[in-house]
């Protein structure tokens, strides 16, 4: 069975074996921890740049978190061991990694906690993950039942790899002071200068119990030996852990009791895993996780969490999307806007669309980010590739290499601001630039990067591309400075008619007929040099090549330069046409529109290492999300709602079982992408990458607020223009909207001919009202023709 339950705040999947890398995720500001639902883990933490305390067993680099992440025997995870001692019968919860066919399995991640329920030979194990709000430590919660009328003998042994931690020095011991077993490595480091750098980070990862355990052992090789993790050696013939440390070999938690149950009987115990200094750290984070009062801990993660489910509530026919939508996106949209993913240096564009979805949930956090982004934007207007959050930090990995999209999102985020709050003062705010401590407002920065962006043209008027746009794989259409960006042209000409707006309500009627020309140019541009006959080139390489177009055999038609011509206004009626009839017969699928196709299958040196993935992978023509979304806002935006809410309704995983095992994921968030190809590669079409990082969390939020319900603001007042599919006989939804409440009821109406808008009572001669009071309640009635 898999469903939602606890009123949507809770999902139940009862088979471990249905998609088995389903998981889902707990995060505070300083850690993030993804538990697979048969108990394989990825977890990071910030010290102060992201790091991890339980290894892979053979890789010391530390890495990203992964799509599709391969989960194996040795992979870190939380696993908790049962032994009948007087049968000598084996299992392990949640699953792995014994994968004893259990008698019950119910894995019930919620809004604030993970948990499990396992039954076996008549033994009940209840596990719950909690995560505190300010410290980086995981409390685990267990509890072992006998649900039989007779005595039970059994071992309990949990098992916490902490892996292959650093090929310099690692090693373990039981602190018997602690009650903890204690793990401790040295960060490798090369440079000299790099060992002052790392005095600083925490060295130790720690397993702390409640109770002083019968047994322990700390090297994992000795408690595996010939048996592996399934059978583990040391577990054999009624044995018990044999005391030992580990010595440059690679540690665990591993700790033991024997327990007498009696009928009904249970037995609680509560563990404490993570990173730490020293241990005077492993002493205050014990004394207060371990010894102190657990319940207020899990009420003020539940009030964090619950301080970021946004703004909206929404009852329609289809309840898994209301669900969707009241609990699990908000808190995708929360978790990327509070943490900027954990990292010390999020890539611009990712930092102001996190930013976007979280206008709807603290939009004080999307000011920040704004201001913030305009401060290390360069004198020229050039926003920079990353934000550096900490003055200790710098660019890396791929902030490092030049792209040439970021003022875009500084347009779309800061338009979106000011009509959600009506913060028009953002405008004046005085901000120096990175390169210069002459100030200029916050209106000065925008106009002064589309400005720049004006400026990176060549001689057709069209963006160069250097080493990426959006596409960060695209990196060789314009390494050799020639190439240019299709995508660009018209983001750049939608991100100009939209600032034009904001210039216009400030009476900058100078910047904003300037902004209405150069937009009007590009898409003249577009027309000329990217139209295909059919649809949108994606782009234009240094050789002068298109690529992109009904002459490519691999990549032939991309997404985003339909979905942004339609944005940008370049495309008339016919090209329209022409475009949807396009992506529907070559992009779209039962799990979404793919980002281009056919996908490429092998390398292509003037588009760039986009190729090179496996097809259907990632950007190389997957169901990328973050591209879907884009779609359906353009859909949208030309007033094809229909085709909209397809798009959004493809992009969530359903929550019936057959869903569920093609995605392989629950419909806890949505993914950055699902496997493409679907021509090419039909076995593994829509399979999920897991990956809860991406910008689709925002854009999906935005949507749904703003077109599918339709209330956005609009200068000081709000616009009511709901745009549900057809088949929505009735739906409300109510929506906090700068202070105040609106409570909306949309009806299809047999005698309306055109949509009307009541308010308390009263009809508006149009869709708009105005100047809305903090703290009123409205009741608002739309009825729509049928």
């Amino acid at each position: 069975m898999t469903s939602f339950i606890d009123s949507g705040q809770r999902f139940r999947l009862t088979d471990p074996t249905l998609a088995p890398n389903a998981a889902s995720y707990l995060w505070n500001r300083k850690m993030m921890i993804q538990l697979s639902a048969r108990g394989y883990a990825v977890s990071q933490y910030m010290d102060p740049e992201p790091r991890k305390y339980a290894h892979v067993p053979t890789i010391a680099a530390q890495t990203f978190m992964q799509p599709e992440q391969d989960y194996f025997p040795h992979h870190p995870g939380r696993f908790f061991y049962i032994r009948d001692n007087e049968t000598g019968d084996l299992f392990s919860a949640p699953y792995e990694p014994v994968r004893a066919k259990l008698d019950r399995f119910s894995f019930e991640p919620g809004v604030s906690d993970i948990r499990w329920v396992i039954e076996k030979d008549g033994v009940r194990v209840e596990l719950r993950l909690d995560l505190p709000v300010d410290d980086v430590a995981e409390i685990w919660s267990v509890r072992i039942t006998n649900l039989t009328d007779t005595k039970k003998s059994l071992s309990f042994v949990p098992f916490f790899p902490i892996g292959y931690s650093s090929w310099m020095n690692r090693g373990g011991h039981f602190d018997a002071a602690l009650n903890t077993i204690v793990c401790t490595s040295v960060t490798p480091y090369q440079k000299v200068e790099q060992y002052f750098k790392n005095k600083g980070l925490k060295d130790i990862t720690f397993f702390a119990a409640d109770r002083t355990p019968d047994y322990f052992e700390v090297a994992q090789v000795a408690f595996e030996g010939e048996g592996g993790l399934h059978n583990p050696s040391a577990l054999q013939d009624g044995g018990h852990l044999g005391g030992g440390d580990a010595s440059y070999e690679n540690p665990a938690g591993i700790m033991q009791w024997d327990l007498t149950l009696g009928a009904g009987a249970s037995e609680d115990f509560r563990f404490l895993f993570g990173p730490a200094f020293d241990k005077a750290e492993i002493a205050a984070l014990t004394e207060r996780y371990i010894k102190g009062a657990l319940e207020p801990v899990r009420q003020d993660y539940d009030n964090y969490i619950r301080s970021g489910l946004g703004s909206l509530e929404l009852h329609s026919p289809d309840e898994d999307l209301d669900h969707f939508v009241n609990y699990w996106l908000p808190r995708q949209v929360f978790y990327h806007g509070d943490t900027h993913r954990l990292t010390t240096d999020p890539q611009t564009r990712n930092y102001l669309q996190d930013g976007l979805g979280m206008i709807f949930i603290a939009p004080e956090k999307t000011r920040t980010a704004i201001l913030k982004t305009a401060s290390q934007q360069f004198f020229t207007g050039k926003v920079p590739d990353g934000i550096l959050l900490r003055p200790d930090t710098e660019l890396k990995y791929i902030n490092q290499i030049p792209h040439t999209d970021h003022a875009v999102w500084l347009v779309i985020a800061t338009k979106a601001y000011i009509d959600e709050t009506g913060d028009r003062e953002i405008l004046e705010e005085k901000i120096a630039w990175t390169d210069s401590n002459e100030e200029a407002t916050l209106y000065e920065h925008v106009t002064r990067a589309l400005r720049f962006l004006a400026g990176e043209v060549d001689d057709r008027n069209l963006p160069y591309i250097a080493q990426g746009d959006w596409c960060d794989p695209m990196n060789m259409v314009g390494y050799k400075g020639k190439g240019v960006s299709g995508w660009l042209a018209e983001a750049s000409s939608y991100a100009m008619t939209t600032w034009a707006d904001i210039c216009r309500t400030e009476n900058d009627s100078e910047t904003a007929d300037w902004l209405a020309q150069q937009a009007g140019k590009l898409n003249d541009s577009i027309n000329r040099y990217l139209w295909d006959g059919a649809w949108y080139a994606r782009g234009i390489t240094d050789d002068g090549v298109a690529f992109g177009v009904q002459a490519d055999k691999e990549g032939r038609i991309y997404l985003n330069t339909q979905s942004w011509a339609f944005l940008a206004g370049a495309a008339d009626d016919a090209q329209k046409a022409s475009m949807l009839q396009a992506i529907d017969d070559q992009l779209d699928t039962p799990y979404g529109a793919t980002m281009f196709a056919p996908a490429y299958t092998a390398m292509r040196d003037d588009v760039g290492r986009v190729t090179q993935k496996w097809p259907g992978n990632g950007e190389n023509g997957a169901v990328y999300n973050h591209a879907a979304a884009f779609y359906a806002a353009s859909l949208y935006h030309i007033g094809e709602k229909e085709r909209g809410f397809s798009v959004l309704s493809k992009m969530l995983t359903r929550p019936d079982a057959q869903d569920i095992k093609t995605r392989g994921q629950l419909p806890l968030y949505v993914p950055n992408y699902y496997r493409g190809a679907y021509y090419q590669y039909p076995r593994t079409a829509g399979r999920s990458s897991n990956l809860f990082n991406t910008g689709t969390a925002s854009w999906y939020y935005r949507l749904v607020i703003e077109q599918l319900c339709g209330l956005r603001g609009d200068g000081e007042g709000v616009i009511i223009a709901p745009q549900p599919p057809a088949d929505w006989e009735t739906f409300r939804f109510t929506r906090i909207f700068r202070g105040a409440t609106f409570e909306v009821r949309v009806d299809r109406d047999a005698e309306a001919e055109t949509p009307t808008v009541t308010v308390d009572g009263r009809q508006l001669e149009s869709n708009r009202l105005d100047r809305i009071e903090t703290g009123k309640r409205y009741d608002v009635l739309v009825r729509l023709p049928k």
